[in-house]
This record gives structure tokens, sequence and C-alpha cells, in this order.
């Protein structure tokens, strides 16, 4: 599960045909309940906004019920549990522009902190499901405030050749779902959640490229694995 990436620059959003002039400005690292932009279809055209990492945030979460993470969802599950089931049926697919994102590797004995992005260095895009908060139907909100929230979809990874590499021994491999970018406007405008299912799926490992997080002083070399 990932609960730490690096989102694209908002000089680079462009890149995703989308504006982002109006966008507030955002971290350079997204831990939960940070904003950070995320890519919908609204009115027919591509549109970024910022939304919080989790798709309840902390805000959000109801007096007295201990804290839990939404920052990823698992695909097998996302249709029935009730943190995601309402926006999963009713289509709030989106897109989560990034550099890079974060995994623990544990092949050295311990927990060590990698990188893993695109061999060509591109910033890509995966698969996510938003929540839009606010109107009059919520108490303390007023009329027209409006905010979002957002998770990343997960699905198993445990045959990937690289993916399999993270996460600690004997536990289930998981993945974001990085999406191609001809595939970008068919996940957005996709009403199906069925036909959405046919979107989750691994991103070829020779595409990919990783690389240990040392200290500043250290450089860390990129590795092609495949």
């Amino acid at each position: 599960m990932c609960v730490n990436y690096t989102p694209t620059r908002k000089e680079q959003l462009a890149q995703f045909q989308v504006q982002a002039e109006q966008l507030d400005d955002y971290k350079t690292e997204t831990w939960q309940d940070y904003l950070a932009p995320i890519i919908r279809h609204h009115r027919g055209e591509r549109e970024a906004l910022l939304a919080s990492y989790s798709m309840i945030p902390k805000s959000k979460m109801p007096l007295g019920v201990k804290r839990f993470s939404t920052m990823n969802a698992r695909a097998e599950t996302i249709g029935q549990l009730r943190t995601y089931a309402k926006p999963w049926r009713e289509a709030n697919l989106c897109l989560v522009p990034m550099q890079d994102f974060f995994e623990p590797c544990y092949e050295s004995g311990k927990a060590e902190r990698w990188r893993i992005g695109l061999i060509d260095k591109s910033d890509f895009a995966v698969a996510g499901l938003y929540q839009q908060w606010g109107g009059k139907e919520e108490v303390g909100e007023s009329e027209g405030q409006q905010s979002f929230s957002f998770t990343q979809i997960t699905i198993n990874a445990d045959e990937h050749p690289l993916m399999r590499r993270f996460h600690q021994p004997g536990d289930e491999k998981r993945s974001l779902v990085i999406v191609h970018k001809r595939d970008y406007d068919d996940w957005l405008n996709c009403k199906n959640p069925e036909v959405a299912r046919t979107f989750l799926q691994l991103y070829p490992a020779e595409l990919m490229q990783v690389e240990v997080v040392r200290k500043k002083e250290e450089k860390s070399p990129q590795q092609n694995l495949f």
C-alpha cells in the first residue's frame, strides 16, 4: 500500500491537458490528509483540482470513531466497503498525477525506502476514486462550500516482477494502478463499475524504474532492473 508519493509539479500539469493556474500551491511530497492535485472529467473536459489524500479526511471522521486509513482502496472490495461503495457506484473516477511513489523494501534485512517511477522519467497518473464534500446535506458546511478527497486504487502484485519486492516478507504484495496515457479519457469517462475494473491492471515492469532513497548527502544510483 502506498502512503507517500511525489505529486506532479504545478507547472507540469499541462502535460495532462489540464489548466492549473487556478490551483493553490501544494507540498512537494504528499502524505495522509495533504492536499494534492487530482484530475477528473467535468462537463466533458479534464479538470484539475486539489483534494485531500484520504477518502475520509481527518476533519470528516465522526466524533468518537478511531481513525483508520483510507489512502488506498483495494480493487477487490472497493464496491463493497461503505467508505468507497457509493463513489464507486457513481463512477467518481479520477487520475492522481505524480512523479514517483515510495514503498518499503526489506531485501537488505531492514526496511529501506525505495522510489518507484517510470524508466523514461516522465510523470504518470494512477487510478483513483474521489469524493466531494459540502452542500446543504452536511451540517456545518455553508451553502456552496465544497472540498474534495481521494484514494488510490490498489491491486494484487504477488506475481509482478518489481512490485512483489516491496513490503514485509509474508505480506500480500500490492501495487498502485498506473493508467496508460491512451486510457486517460476512457477511464475518466467510464460510468460502469464493472467496465472500470478492466482498467485495473499491473503496469509492465520493464517500463518502470526504482532507486533506493538514501541520506541527502549520498547519491542514489537509479536501477533499471528489467
